[in-house]
Formats: C-alpha cells, sequence, structure tokens
C-alpha cells in the first residue's frame, strides 16, 4: 500500500520529541512556511477555479464548498467570512460539513468516511452551480460522493487536495503539493496553511472579480458595530480624497450604502442616479465610468 504524502514521515522532524521548545517551534514553523510555495506553484490552477466560479455565478448560480476534518473547518471558516467582508447573500455561497454543526465543533463526531452524507448534503446542487471539494488526502469518501452527485447533476466541479495523485474526479484540480507533515499525518499543520491560504486566495480574488471592492478597499462589508462603522468613513475617505465631513454626508444621504456613496463623490452623480447605475452595472468603477462616458 502506497503512503499518501500527507501521511508519510518527515524526514526534518524525526528528533522532534527530543528538541528544545524554542527549536521545535522553529521547525515546526520553517515546515509551515513552505505551505506558501505550494500554493504559489499552485496559482495557475487556482486563477482556472476563479474563472469557471465567476462564471457560474455571473450566469446565476452559486458557490459549494464541501469538505471534512481540518480541511472542511477552513472552508466552513471562509465560507462564513465573505458576507460580513463582501456583502454577499449568505445563500451564494455553502460550505457543507459531515454532520452539521454539532459535528462541527466537536471532531469526535466524525463522518468523513460517510459518502451518503456526501451524496445527501448536495441533494440540491444543480447545472447552474460550481462545487469546490477540499481534501488534503484527495480520497475522502464523503468529498469523492459530494463531487460524483454534483458532477451527475451537471455542475462544475473543482478538486483542492495536498496529494499530487488525488483518488477524486473534478473537473479542475487543485493540487498543492505540501509533502509530509512536522507531526506525521497532522494535516491541519502545513496542509491546513496551504489550504487556507489557497481558499482565501480563490474567494477573494473571486469576490474581486464579480465587484465586491473597489482598488482594495472593502466597499460590501456589513456594518455591525462602532469599528466598522468608522471603517466605512475611512473606506470612502481613502477611495475619493473627500474630508470626513464629506464622507459622512455623503454616507447618510445614501442611506449607508458604501457604494451609492462612492459614485455619489467620485463621478457627481445624483444619489439616485448612483444607485439605478449599479444597479445595471454592478460595479463601483463600471458605474462611474458611466458617467465618466467611457462605458
Amino acid at each position: 500500500m502506497t503512503t499518501r504524502p500527507t501521511e508519510a514521515r518527515n524526514p526534518a522532524t524525526l528528533d522532534l520529541d527530543t528538541l528544545p521548545t524554542p527549536e521545535a517551534l522553529a521547525r515546526i514553523v520553517d515546515e509551515d512556511a513552505a505551505a506558501i510555495g505550494a500554493v504559489r506553484a499552485a496559482l495557475p490552477a487556482i486563477a482556472g477555479a476563479v474563472e469557471l466560479a465567476d462564471a457560474r455565478l455571473a450566469a446565476g448560480g452559486r458557490l459549494h464548498y464541501v469538505g471534512a476534518g481540518a480541511s472542511g473547518r477552513l472552508a466552513v471558516l471562509d465560507a462564513t467570512e465573505l458576507t460580513p467582508t463582501f456583502g454577499v447573500d449568505r445563500s451564494l455561497v455553502t460550505a457543507h460539513f459531515p454532520g452539521g454543526s454539532a459535528a462541527l465543533v466537536d471532531s469526535a463526531l466524525d463522518f468523513e468516511d460517510s459518502g451518503d452524507l456526501g451524496a445527501e448534503d448536495l441533494r440540491e446542487v444543480t447545472d447552474a452551480d460550481l462545487v469546490l471539494g477540499i481534501t488534503a488526502s484527495g480520497a475522502t469518501r464523503y468529498v469523492a460522493a459530494a463531487l460524483g452527485v454534483a458532477r451527475r447533476r451537471g455542475a462544475s466541479t473543482v478538486l483542492m487536495s495536498c496529494s499530487p495523485n488525488p483518488a477524486i474526479e473534478a473537473d479542475h484540480v487543485i493540487v498543492l503539493d505540501t509533502g509530509p507533515e512536522a507531526l506525521t499525518g497532522s494535516t491541519r499543520l502545513k496542509a491546513g496553511t496551504a489550504t487556507k491560504v489557497a481558499l482565501n486566495a480563490f474567494s477573494t480574488a473571486l469576490m474581486v472579480r464579480r465587484g465586491r471592492t473597489y482598488s482594495n478597499l472593502m466597499i460590501g462589508m456589513s456594518v455591525t458595530n462602532e469599528k466598522l462603522r468608522e471603517r466605512v468613513v475611512a473606506v470612502v475617505r481613502a477611495a475619493t480624497g473627500r474630508d470626513e465631513a464629506t464622507a459622512r454626508a455623503a454616507l447618510r444621504d445614501a442611506g449607508g450604502d458604501i457604494e451609492v456613496a462612492l459614485v455619489t463623490l467620485l463621478s457627481g452623480a445624483a444619489t439616485e442616479q448612483a444607485r439605478a447605475a449599479l444597479s445595471e452595472t454592478g460595479s463601483v468603477r463600471a458605474a462611474v465610468a458611466r458617467f465618466e462616458g467611457r462605458a
């Protein structure tokens, strides 16, 4: 039986349990640092997945994450942050985890070998959707069954794996070749780091393409506390170069809508004109360009 790379022993840490704490920490962190290189090597594949997802969302589809264990928990984290960060509807991106919320917080409830759950959790996927399976080993049964159902239903499928030769089939494969862990088989370490970085990059690039940013500023964030209310003012000021009083007035006139406020200040359009242009074009840049006669 061939050992998967994520389950192999790492020759650089064979003496891990004999090292002084600072050196043990250094070995662990050095291994984690290699995860960034694995993600960088996979950037062309990640870019392809972003383009696939963008096309599906533009056509009215949804994005599904599917994962178990550490990989699945990272997928849930990424999915749940998209609404407060970018203001997208919660129904647009769904993370599926075997056993649901109870298993998410209690690792003793382990259903990653349940193909039945994988098939059941994806029962409502359609041919308009994209399903991204995340599995360090490339062989998790829950993910395999979920992607199998998705493919049969005509959805676009993407697999993100830390195995160079994953056993699961998908239309598009992202390999994060992280190799053996500092602690053998503990894929919450290097594989987890690579997975988090790759998911963050994937979803952020996707939201940028979907017009959910202006420059490198968050313009769709949910404003739920005083810190974020002040951040909104700072965003408007940074994007437009206007003073605080002007930014606050524009936000007030826009009913707190950052994008509307930005279009009014950047283009000189009236509030309702800005709102209409945003509805028709889908992004601040495109709306402003319309008023400037470039689109």
